[in-house]
C-alpha cells in the first residue's frame, strides 16, 4: 500500500439479504476499485446483522451498543472513509438501516454524552463520507422537485452532526430502467470512485 491509501468502511444497507440487488453490486464494485487501488477496506451488510430497534431515550443514553454491532463501532473507529449504499424506499432510507444507526451512533462513542456541547463532541470527526443511493424515481426529480430531503438529512442531522465531513452523494435514478448498459455504467463509475476513495 502506498502513502496515499485510505481505511474504507462500506456499509451495505439493502435490508434483503435473501437475493442480490444493484446495491450489493454498487458496493462490491467501490470494493474492488479501493483495493485495486491499494486501499484497505472492510464491509458491514446491515441486513445480516441481528440486533434490537431502540424504544426508549434511556436506553440510547444510558444503555450499550449490542454485542453484534460492537465490531461496526470498531470499524468505524478505524475508518477514515465510510462509504453508505442503500435504496431509496418511501422517500427514506430503509427501517432497517436507521434502527441500525441509531444502534451505533450513541453517546459516548459518536456524540457526548448529556449535558455536553454537541457542536463540539462530534466524536467522528475526522472522516469523510459518501451516500450511494438508488431509486426508482430519476435523480433529478427527487434531487430538485423533493429537494433530496431524506439524503441532506442523513447528511447534516447524523452523518454531519457526529463529526463526518466532508459528505458527498451518488444519487442513481430509474434504476428498473438502467438495462444491462446502465448497470455496467454506474458499475464502472462506482469502481473509479472506489479506486479514489472518494
Amino acid at each position: 500500500m502506498d502513502t496515499t491509501s485510505r481505511r474504507i468502511l462500506i456499509v451495505i444497507g439493502h435490508p434483503d439479504a435473501t437475493a442480490p440487488h444493484l446495491c450489493h453490486a454498487l458496493a462490491q464494485a467501490y470494493l474492488e476499485g479501493a483495493q485495486q487501488a491499494g486501499h484497505a477496506v472492510r464491509t458491514v451488510d446491515v441486513a445480516r446483522l441481528d440486533f434490537p430497534v431502540l424504544r426508549s431515550q434511556q436506553d440510547w443514553q444510558a444503555g450499550t451498543v449490542p454485542e453484534s454491532l460492537a465490531p461496526v463501532q470498531a470499524d468505524l473507529t478505524w475508518a477514515e472513509h465510510v462509504v453508505l449504499v442503500f435504496p431509496l424506499w418511501l422517500g427514506d432510507m430503509p427501517a432497517l438501516l436507521k434502527a441500525f444507526l441509531e444502534q451505533v451512533a450513541r453517546p459516548g462513542f459518536a456524540v457526548g454524552r448529556a449535558g455536553s456541547n454537541p457542536l463540539t463532541t462530534k466524536l467522528l470527526k475526522g472522516r469523510s463520507a459518501r451516500v450511494i443511493v438508488t431509486m426508482g424515481m430519476p435523480a433529478l426529480v427527487y434531487r430538485w422537485y423533493f429537494r433530496a430531503h431524506s439524503v441532506k438529512s442523513l447528511e447534516r442531522n447524523i452523518l454531519g452532526f457526529v463529526g463526518f465531513a466532508p459528505v458527498r452523494e451518488t444519487l442513481i435514478g430509474m434504476v428498473d430502467q438502467l438495462g444491462d448498459a446502465g448497470v455496467a455504467a454506474w458499475i464502472a463509475r462506482l469502481r473509479r470512485l472506489g479506486a479514489k476513495a472518494d
